[in-house]
């Protein structure tokens, strides 16, 4: 008998191994696992539906402002705000972008959220990898349930000490907002980052130090890098609170040419109520950053919060 067949034939009447699954059961097995993957995928309707409405409230206005910006002005005050624009007209953005002084203001709003971002992003994570790393200590301890305590305080409520304070210090500036909106962030971003920091073992930092690493060494090569998925999402939220604020620019910067471009839009609540096409033009071109920012970082951000919430 050939070799071939041989083999062949032993495999054919053979039983089958231990522990090694049957054809038949194979075969069994496979309208199991179907049954368990459609259980799986089983929708929620009620989930879904409440998403949906979630996302009508705000798609809506989106769309409004939209196309009521690409409107002319007679289209704009027909009565029909959810028409689509029938021509197409560019005038309200180019009176917006004229009225508003549209590259001064975004020049400032830039400047101001760029500094809140990054003094966010570093006072936040170096507070927090001292808190986290010395918990034992009441000091440190003590610091972090301080800093919870200021989330409590909102803007509003010291506002007037914060005006004079920074009037006399000569920070009624641009600067003095960064510096007000840094401080202001720095509770909840120092939260986020010590959730996620506890995730982080302590091997890591060791090894470094066996090799001669000092402890800012430690941080800034060892620590930082694997904070980049929280420092994504401490990030987004400084920059849409500081592009978005209107309350503290307009009442800390006391120079009219140097306000944000949240303040400069109030314009249009007072002498061009009217213009409808210039305003929703303005408050687009305002808000299109903010949006843009987000759609591609919402992926860090998701990240950041789901590995914060889990401790390793």
């Amino acid at each position: 008998m050939p070799a071939n067949d041989a083999v062949a034939t032993a495999r054919t009447h053979s039983p089958a191994v231990a522990g090694s699954p049957s054809r038949d059961a194979v075969a069994h097995a496979k309208p199991a696992r179907g049954k368990s993957s459609r259980k799986m995928e089983r929708v929620s309707w009620s989930t879904t539906i409440l998403l949906m409405l979630a996302s009508i409230t705000v798609l809506l206005p989106l769309y409004v402002t939209i196309s009521m910006a690409f409107k002319s002005g007679s289209q704009a005050v027909d009565g029909n705000a959810f028409s689509l624009p029938n021509p197409v007209s560019f005038s309200g953005i180019v009176e917006a972008w004229n009225l508003t002084k549209f590259p001064v203001g975004a020049g400032v709003s830039l400047a101001v959220t760029a500094g809140t971002v990054t003094c966010t992003v570093v006072l936040a994570a170096c507070a927090s990898y001292a808190i986290v790393r010395n918990w034992d200590r009441k000091l440190f301890r003590y610091s972090f349930y301080y800093l919870l305590a200021a989330m409590f305080i909102p803007f509003p409520v010291v506002a007037l000490p914060q005006i004079q304070l920074t009037g006399r210090v000569h920070l009624d500036n641009p600067l003095g907002v960064m510096v007000l909106a840094t401080m202001f962030q720095l509770s909840f971003s120092i939260m986020l980052f010590t959730a996620f920091l506890r995730s982080i073992p302590e091997s890591l930092e060791e090894s470094a130090r066996i090799d001669g690493a000092s402890t800012w060494q430690t941080f800034w090569k060892i620590v930082f890098p694997l904070l980049a998925p929280m420092a994504a999402t401490v990030g987004i939220f400084a920059f849409l609170y500081a592009w978005n604020d209107f309350m503290m620019p307009s009442l800390i910067i006391s120079d009219p040419d140097l306000q944000t471009l949240p303040v400069r839009q109030n314009l249009f609540q007072n002498q061009f109520s009217n213009n409808y096409n210039v305003s929703f033009a303005s408050y687009l071109m305002a808000m299109a950053p903010a949006i843009i920012a987000y759609i591609f970082t919402q992926r860090w951000v998701m990240e950041g919060v789901t590995q914060g919430a889990v401790k390793g």
